[in-house]
């Protein structure tokens, strides 16, 4: 398999990953401090020694969770180029089919996340500008924000991130010098380094549970990094991510040095973020943290729309429309969760009007998400054949630290968390129904041999007592080998309505990661009669089944291998090309022996589906040529019990 679909390495990939992945860890230093201090006991904000924990909490934490976890282990673990929870999953599902609860749990608080990330990072840098002018209306322009970062979301990630990898650049650079210059007033600051300190203030904080679910906020766009894998390649990746967390280690220092060497400028509600940065700076300052977090949003929004493929490709989520707006394959723009997205963000701003207030909700729903990463990539590293006395300590190891996260986060559940989870749980549901509905309606699908039905498809092409169905009659089948078909298609062919034609097409249709390659294969079952055609297009060029078969047909003819004019004399004599008719078969439900709980899921997965897109606009058929079948789902017994052979579990 090629990987030309995969972002090349080099300056221009560096730019991108700038851009692109780091946006939401960033950004954290806008709140991570100002969180941690608003979690410290009386007193504890002056004590150098709780600064000095509180920066060591930070500074390992970006080195074991996102460097040695993401950056080292779980990218690696990479689909083709692509990243993300439900890419790991992809890897190992064959063997494992339970572990798609671990990977919808994962991926649906990811996507919650995905909401309040954009809100809360440019509401942050909006306060900073309304803290030198007052004056300012932060909701207004916090929302004004939002919707032109989503409205220009259709550009593609690629021309995105070159624009702000830039401006990117620029502020991890800030940040480094700006912690530079503070961390220079306090050079004991370095102290921080040492891990004792981190220790010693989880044990005597009496806040430590709250201060350490503020230290996680540092950490949280770790998960965006990974599913933001095929957008920027891993080695942009990781390259360039020694430059940026050495940019927020030095910030955080500064802002610790600040926070020491101020105490009396200490007051309720200060961000030392702002307060460190020299005054004739602070305008500079706060234009650059407004820039960056608009920039900041764009890792969870296209690691989002990364997710929602993914889902749709796993059978977890229900089809919808994506685009490509560029060649490279991981990089997709979704209208449908670009617009909910947007919403949901701007819900969510209305609902809680603070950035202090959106922390009691951030945090919770990605602490989940990397606890179902870390369960997948040991499932991956077993399935690999990676030595147990690797695979077992590095997960305990992981399970550890992000399960005392998710404690520390969980107090936050009753003050806000319970947002996200809401969210989570809705898209879970969703998940949950789509993947378990498909599987049991995909229980009666059976595959028979096509080859015993050649001699009768014949027969009724050439049976003028039925009544001639179309010139062309096309099926789209989703049988993988060429002897076998669908039982619904020989069911409509043959036995709800004999369809006579004179020429028969039988379509299966696969994907390239090539973004625009196009070949095919033609099996002949009667000469100038009945065809299958296997079709290979590529990711860029769409579905467009009726335009492609039409596109080879003709080109079938100038060979001489079938005839496309009309079997009409009054048509014939004037050249005039045959009628083409295509059939989509759709499986309703019907009266089931299945137990009361399969019953309610099927129910409820037809309800889903009536939102979705339907198959003729997937296949993107013309529906004036389109006629749509209705058969009744067979119950799994009763086809097992007719003892057909080539009974399948094979997904449609």
């Amino acid at each position: 398999m090629k990987n030309s679909h995969k972002v090349p390495f080099g300056l221009m990939g560096l730019f991108l990953a700038v851009g692109i992945v780091y946006g939401d860890i960033g950004t954290s230093p806008l709140y991570v401090m100002k969180a941690i201090l608003g979690g410290m006991p009386e007193g504890g904000k002056a004590n150098p020694e709780y600064i000095y924990g509180a920066i060591s909490c930070i500074i390992w934490t970006l080195t074991l969770q996102t460097t040695v976890k993401y950056v080292m282990i779980t990218l690696r673990a990479d689909n083709h180029g692509e990243g993300g929870i439900l890419s790991l999953y992809a890897l190992i599902r064959k063997n494992y089919r339970w572990a798609y609860l671990i990977a919808a749990i994962g991926a649906s608080t990811l996507l919650a996340d995905g909401v309040i990330t954009p809100a809360i990072t440019v509401i942050s840098a909006i306060e900073g500008l309304n803290a030198l002018n007052p004056s300012l209306p932060v909701l207004p322009i916090t929302i004004a924000i939002i919707i032109i970062l989503f409205l220009i979301q259709p550009l593609g990630t690629s021309r995105l991130g070159k624009s702000f990898g830039g401006v990117m650049f620029l502020w991890f650079t800030m940040l480094g010098l700006l912690g530079i210059y503070a961390a220079i007033q306090f050079p004991g600051i370095i102290a921080s380094f040492n891990p004792v300190y981190a220790v010693r203030l989880l044990q005597a904080s009496p806040s430590a549970m709250i201060i350490l679910g503020a230290v996680f906020l540092c950490t949280t766009g770790a998960e965006a990094l990974y599913s933001d894998l095929g957008h920027c390649g891993l080695q942009n990746i990781r390259i360039s991510w020694i430059y940026v967390k050495s940019a927020l280690i030095l910030n955080y220092l500064g802002q610790g040095a600040w926070i020491i060497t101020h105490p009396a400028n200490l007051t309720e509600g200060v961000n030392p973020f702002f307060s460190l940065m020299p005054p004739w700076f602070s305008f500079i300052g706060v234009v650059m943290a407004t820039l960056a977090a608009i920039i900041a949003s764009q890792a969870l929004i296209s690691g989002s729309f990364t997710i929602i493929s993914e889902a749709i490709s796993l059978d977890l989520w229900p089809n919808i429309h994506i685009k490509y707006p560029t060649e490279i394959k991981g990089q997709m723009y979704i209208p449908l969760v670009n617009f909910a997205l947007m919403v949901l963000c701007i819900v969510v701003v209305l609902f809680f009007t603070t950035s202090s207030n959106m922390e009691a909700a951030y945090g919770l729903a990605i602490t989940i998400t990397m606890m179902m990463t870390t369960v997948l990539l040991f499932i991956y590293l077993y399935n690999s054949q990676k030595p147990l006395w690797f695979s077992i300590p590095v997960t305990l190891f992981f399970i550890s630290i992000e399960g005392s996260f998710f404690a520390a986060n969980m107090l936050k559940f009753v003050h806000g968390g319970y947002v996200t989870i809401l969210i989570a749980g809705g898209l879970f549901f969703i998940m949950y129904i789509w993947y378990n509905g498909r599987r049991i309606k995909n229980r009666s699908v059976s595959y028979i041999p096509i080859t015993k039905h050649i001699a009768q498809i014949d027969k009724i092409s050439n049976d003028k007592e039925i009544p001639k169905f179309a010139t062309n009659l096309v099926y789209v089948t989703r049988a993988k080998y060429e002897d076998e078909m669908e039982s619904k298609i020989i069911q409509s062919l043959i036995h709800k309505q004999p369809k006579r034609a004179d020429t028969y097409w039988f379509v299966y249709l696969t994907r390239s990661d090539e973004p625009f390659e196009f070949s095919y294969e033609v099996k002949t079952f009667i000469p100038g009669k009945i065809f299958r055609l296997n079709i290979c297009a590529g990711f860029k060029m769409g579905i467009h089944i009726d335009t492609y078969v039409r596109r080879i047909c003709k080109e079938m003819e100038k060979k001489g291998q079938v005839d496309l004019s009309s079997r009409y004399p009054s048509l014939r004599e004037e050249n005039i090309e045959g009628d083409w008719r295509f059939v989509v078969v759709e499986r309703i439900v019907r009266t089931m022996d299945l137990p009361t709980k399969s019953k309610a899921i099927l129910t409820m997965y037809y309800g889903i589906k009536k939102f979705t897109t339907s198959d003729t606009q997937i296949l993107d058929l013309d529906p004036s040529v389109v006629t749509v079948e209705y058969v009744p789902i067979k119950n799994f017994r009763q086809e097992k019990h007719k003892n057909q052979p080539y009974f399948s579990y094979e997904e449609e």
